[in-house]
């Protein structure tokens, strides 16, 4: 039995996935005081609801006991329940953590506890349509905070658990990669598989998925070099041939076989279509430093086999941390010769993601044509492997000749090769399209490669330099952002302890103090959206942190991590607004170009919830000059998506001529690298148009309306006449993530809700949406807009 308690009690949150946890009712963190007590939760969490016997609790807990091992045990019990509940009576039964027969065991829900949560998530989107399955999915990759019982994953009683835990979120990255292909989303699939392969490349189910989504975006060449880079790393590293799976891909593959559904969307079975076989040395444990080790076990895999950064055939099979000298895409995290300055942006023959200098060297003044541009920088062809082509521009020239410089100079060893690995890909993040998708991989890699030396201040400082300006509220890849909060987190913890042991009662040094402010503005921007009291609570911290020592690219980092999470209700473009100018102001007067930009941004997108378009316009013609002057490609998708929306606002254009400009303006996000703007914007975009025009919805059963599907579902059913389904999934509807588009998606859970006589979720939604009377629903975002929210909340009341 997994609980024994009333449905409606509330209870806290439990988590081990990740550093053992728990949360209070609104997201705070709860303190559990030292190791044992942690390790007391996590045992019986494994154990599930059975009871744990005294005696077992003792011998898992100590290889030495202390003289009373009971009596301590009891005291930690003691703090748990206090801490867990800490408004029970005294002398009154505690109800989650209770005493029976011989032992203890834990009563709670099993939505109480992420990994419980988990399990269930991914058992119930095999039995959803894809579109939906892909959000819930995504919604259980995101619970990840790291390793799985993170610091007792390799204790006897964890070890088990934890294991199964971390192959089935393996499993459910293929699977979500498998709902994706059915979506007729391969190149989607095929972003998030590179970097899957690479960090798990035991898998041969991950190659599999690989390489059939490059053959369904039409590059059969690329999938068929990934197969074979497979087939060399399985024969060098292990000495075994692949599986019937990987060899039967590629004999359909050079036959072309209609089954493979090349450019279509095949049927989502809801569950993998052939089990991923994990040969024997696969490393199950899931720890932060996986991808590291696993490169420096195959580094002598061929060349064939290139990092997922890579655009070039063969980008699958080799590994995140790879540390082969000469590799045409070095990794980020690689720490052995020739692998500093270079990353996933080397300029090297061959490895086709290119430096930002060189691809943005020919952009043209049209900041949409930058965008556009972008997505295909250009790429020697006919250089031969491993010789290093011409460089067509002095940019290109004086680059080469420092790389060259650093790698003779600096030692292969150095610990500076990561810090300036991080600036790269720092500058790599803000050319958009492939260098964006790199710098997020190779970020990952270099902040395990740091935490493996065990130097926290290195770390901070990896973690802290990656100050990429954000203005989306939806992450692109929410494994990704978990496992950089729980590295900001560990390194946090040890930076706080280095300084403890270092000065006492002293005041902490200035260099710690500001790596604490961007390790916490950073634990805020990458938990943005959530609803979890930590990322607000960072971001305050950040910023007291930032203006106290008087730092103004510091301070524009935390003011961007306070934008990311200003969304803890409706209505708060006023406060959002602020932030943007005080960024605006800040950054042209120290020269901070892309924080000035990101401040123009938010103040467009603010400006226009207010329905202040002659403000809003001031600020991207301002955002689109600076992106011209510094090359910043990726401001020409957020003002083009701007124009359109302009253009829908006047209501005097015609609708099929403000659709056209909605679909120009999704087509530059193609190869943005931004999936978590793309994914269902433009259909979202769309229906809102049309539902504000009156117009027949006209959507068929298969748009992919990617994250928004549950608040579309309802209307979309109500059009298509199922009313009864629609009432379903009105009550199946969740509350709107806290991000740009809440109060859209609030309104259109109020149209529903009006439209089946729904007085309850009316109810709900108006109070909502109250605090947004004066603003534009989703015009916040600054891409679309369903009209005043004064409207709806008519509705709501009527």
């Amino acid at each position: 039995m997994v609980a024994d308690v009333s449905p409606g009690d509330v209870h806290p949150g439990l988590g081990v996935l990740g550093p053992v946890t728990a949360w209070d009712a609104d997201g705070n963190t709860i303190a559990l005081k030292g190791p044992r007590h942690r390790s007391v939760l996590a045992r019986l969490i494994v154990a599930r609801g059975r009871v744990v016997p005294v005696a077992h609790l003792v011998d898992d807990l100590w290889d030495d006991p202390p003289a009373d091992p009971v009596g301590a045990l009891r005291t930690f019990v003691a703090a748990l329940r206090r801490a867990l509940e800490p408004d029970r009576s005294p002398r009154t039964p505690a109800r989650l953590l209770v005493t029976e027969g011989p032992g203890y065991a834990l009563r709670v829900p099993t939505d109480a506890v992420d990994a419980w949560w988990f399990e269930r998530a991914v058992a119930d989107a095999a039995k959803l349509p894809p579109e939906e399955a892909t959000v819930r999915l995504d919604e259980a990759l995101g619970r990840w905070r790291g390793p799985a019982y993170a610091e007792f994953a390799e204790q006897p009683w964890a070890r088990g658990d934890s294991r199964r835990l971390t192959e089935l979120r393996l499993h459910v990255v293929e699977l979500r990669a498998e709902a994706l292909m059915s979506l007729g989303e391969a190149d989607r699939a095929a972003a998030d598989l590179r970097a899957h392969g690479a960090e798990h490349p035991w898998r041969e189910n991950a190659w599999r998925l690989l390489a059939l989504a490059l053959y369904r975006t039409g590059r059969q060449a690329d999938a068929l070099e990934v197969l074979r880079g497979a087939r060399t790393l399985l024969a060098d590293q292990l000495g075994i041939d692949p599986g019937p799976g990987l060899r039967a891909l590629e004999e359909d593959i050079l036959q072309q076989a209609e089954h493979l559904g090349r450019g279509d969307r095949p049927a989502w079975a809801g569950r993998p279509g052939q089990a991923g076989r994990r040969v024997r040395g696969e490393h199950l444990a899931g720890d932060g430093g996986g991808a590291a080790r696993q490169g420096n076990r195959l580094a002598r895999a061929d060349d064939g086999a290139r990092t997922a950064a890579s655009t070039r055939a063969g980008d699958g099979a080799r590994t995140a941390a790879s540390t082969r000298a000469g590799d045409g895409a070095r990794t980020a995290a690689s720490t052995r010769a020739g692998d500093g300055a270079r990353t996933a942006a080397s300029t090297r023959a061959g490895d086709g993601a290119r430096t930002a200098a060189p691809t943005q060297a020919d952009h043209s003044a049209r900041t949409a044509d930058l965008a556009q541009s972008d997505r295909h920088p250009p790429t020697d062809r006919t250089a031969r492997p491993g010789a290093a082509p011409a460089p067509a521009s002095p940019a290109g020239r004086v680059w080469e000749q420092v790389a060259a410089a650093y790698d003779r100079t600096v030692a292969p060893d150095a610990r500076a090769r990561l810090e300036s690995t991080t600036g790269l890909l720092r500058n790599l993040a803000v050319t958009g399209g492939s260098g964006l998708l790199a710098a997020r991989e190779h970020r990952v890699a270099a902040v395990a490669a740091a935490e493996e030396l065990g130097d926290p201040e290195l770390t901070a400082r990896v973690i802290g330099a990656y100050d990429v300006p954000a203005i989306w509220t939806r992450l692109d890849d929410p494994e990704q952002a978990a496992q950089v909060v729980a590295a900001a987190e560990r390194t946090l913890t040890a930076l706080t302890a280095l300084s403890s042991t270092a000065h006492g009662h002293a005041a902490i040094p200035a260099a710690h103090e500001a790596d604490r402010a961007r390790l916490l503005a950073t634990i805020a921007l990458e938990s943005r959206g959530t609803r979890l009291a930590r990322g607000p609570q960072a971001a305050r911290r950040a910023e007291e942190i930032a203006r106290r020592l008087d730092d103004p690219a510091l301070l524009a980092f935390a003011l961007n991590a306070g934008f990311m999470q200003a969304f803890d209700r409706t209505g708060l473009a006023p406060r959002r607004d602020g932030i943007g100018a005080e960024l605006v102001a800040l950054s042209a007067r120290h020269g901070l170009s892309t924080f000035e930009t990101l401040g123009h941004l938010v103040r467009l997108q603010a400006r226009s919830a207010l329905g202040d378009f002659t403000t809003a316009d001031h600020h991207a013609v301002a955002a689109d000059d600076l992106a011209v002057r510094h090359e910043r490609p990726l401001v020409g998708v957020f003002t083009r998506w701007y124009a359109a929306l302009r253009l829908d606002i006047t209501g005097r254009a015609p609708a099929t001529e403000v659709e056209a400009a909605y679909r120009d303006a999704a087509a530059l996000l193609g190869g943005a690298g931004m999936p978590g703007l793309a994914h269902g914007l433009l259909p979202l975009a769309l229906l809102c148009l049309r539902l504000r025009r009156t117009l027949p919805l006209d959507f068929d059963d298969h748009t992919d309306w990617g994250p928004y599907a549950p608040w579309v579902r309802p209307l979309h059913l109500l059009d298509r006449g199922r009313r009864s389904e629609a009432a379903d999934a009105l009550h199946a509807t969740p509350e709107p993530p806290r991000d740009l588009l809440q109060e859209a998606l609030w309104c259109l859970t109020a149209q529903a809700a009006v439209a089946l006589g729904d007085r309850r979720t009316m109810a709900r939604a108006h109070a909502a949406l109250a605090p947004a009377a004066n603003e534009l629903a989703g015009a916040g975002s600054g891409l679309l807009t369903l009209g005043p929210v004064a409207g709806y909340l008519e509705l709501c009341s009527g």
